[in-house]
């Protein structure tokens, strides 16, 4: 395949899942944003609700699968798949919601950058002085825990502000959306779809 047709591919899956599949593509995403968060505030509770000690505290897949909550991998990917999603979906976003996705975007880009250096850590075998563990450059000031629920704070806000302003466009922003996410969208979509 040559370069302009893997560039036109490329193109064209970005094209529908800002386009027509937006809405599918955007709620599945936020499944899983809700998941994580949902993992995150179970281990919160485990810890400062229930009395459990942080070890023992592994939110809810981390109690039948204990190593999930110390894989250095399993987190990277989680942090992989949101700055991807935040990327991939951020044209379908216009106007005011366009500003507070990448927010989002670049607030998980840095949240990437420290994943990304604890899993070198682990992977290399290289630890900062004075730490016992793989340890991010944030974890130095704030426990690990307290930290992903902020992290996880400051990324979902913007995403919630955007999605909210995106499904509530002002007339220039209406006119802006290429995506089904409104029922104008929607309209859009279909007559551009029928006159075809």
């Amino acid at each position: 395949m040559t370069v302009a047709k893997e560039h036109a591919a490329r193109r064209g899956v970005i094209s529908t899942i800002n386009e027509a599949q937006h809405r599918a593509v955007l709620g599945l995403y936020m499944v899983i944003v809700l998941a994580h968060w949902a993992e995150h505030l179970v281990q919160a509770y485990q810890i400062w609700v229930l009395g459990w000690a942080r070890p023992q505290a592994r939110g809810v897949l981390g109690m039948p699968f204990p190593w999930l909550v110390s894989s250095e991998w399993m987190h990277y990917a989680y942090a992989i798949v949101m700055l991807i999603g935040l990327f991939a979906l951020r044209p379908g976003f216009v106007g005011r919601a366009r500003t507070w996705w990448t927010i989002a975007l670049a607030i998980q880009f840095w949240h990437h950058i420290e994943h990304l250096f604890l899993l070198l850590q682990v992977q290399v075998g290289f630890l900062l002085p004075g730490t016992t563990v793989a340890t991010s450059f944030a974890q130095l000031l704030i426990p690990r825990v307290e930290l992903h629920l902020f992290y996880n704070s400051v990324v979902f806000l913007p995403m919630l502000v955007a999605m909210y302003l995106h499904l509530r466009p002002n007339a220039q922003e209406a006119q802006l959306q290429r995506c089904n996410c409104t029922i104008e969208g929607r309209e859009r979509l279909a007559a551009a779809n029928s006159g075809s």
